[in-house]
């Protein structure tokens, strides 16, 4: 194995932006009378097309459904706003500071005004060679496509990547990749076919983790 590159999921791995989330779409579902029953369930892991159709029907067109995506996530942004830093998952600005040398990418489901929102407001943009979003893959996560496509344009294979998630739909497309996988508990407590487990960037078992692996590349 050469140099281990670094790929992160956003949502639960980045900033533990479930909560609020749940909320903002309680809150936008209100009107539209829908209730959101398990709505933890029906979005975590998922893209917004996905989850919006999930909530309204499979009937609507792609403009109705991008117009119900990006109402949602503005009022998610509003929701977050001034509130970014206190919700960044422990320790993982320091973490990739002391890892800056290295590849690092980031491949989210998410809409990309809520990874420019998260990156440009916690301030770690610089440490991401490449930056992909849901819509820049043909088929969002528990497909592979997306780390492929962020391994690609990092320059590296795919086992030579660590990828960090926290959806069992995110560790089934890492894994697929052929990526190693780190598991969070910010959002589900177990994630079956993770190969580390760790509770935040502040867990002591992560950095012996990785020195191991790179010395038995």
């Amino acid at each position: 194995m050469s140099q281990l590159a670094l790929i992160f999921d956003l949502d639960g791995v980045i900033i533990h932006s479930t909560p609020v989330h749940n909320q903002a779409w309680e809150e936008y579902l209100r009107p539209f009378g829908i209730p959101p029953d398990q709505v933890q369930t029906r979005m975590h892991g998922l893209r917004n097309d996905d989850i919006v159709r999930g909530f309204f029907g499979g009937d609507l067109s792609a403009e109705e459904v991008h117009a119900h995506g990006s109402a949602k996530e503005a009022l998610f942004r509003s929701m977050m706003a001034g509130q970014i830093h206190r919700h960044i998952v422990p320790g993982v600005t320091e973490f990739l500071a002391r890892h800056e040398r290295r590849a690092m990418g980031l491949a989210s489901n998410a809409e990309r005004p809520n990874i420019d929102f998260v990156l440009d407001g916690a301030g770690i943009r610089s440490y991401f060679t490449a930056v992909v979003d849901g819509h820049q893959a043909a088929r969002p996560k528990p497909y592979p496509d997306i780390y492929l496509k962020t391994a690609d344009l990092l320059g590296v294979a795919p086992e030579d990547c660590v990828i960090f998630e926290d959806s069992l739909a995110g560790v089934e497309a890492a894994a697929g990749c052929g990526a190693r996988v780190v598991g969070l508990r910010t959002t589900l407590e177990a994630l079956p076919g993770v190969d580390l487990m760790i509770s935040d960037f502040e867990d002591s078992r992560l950095e012996p983790w990785l020195g191991q692996l790179q010395l038995r590349g």
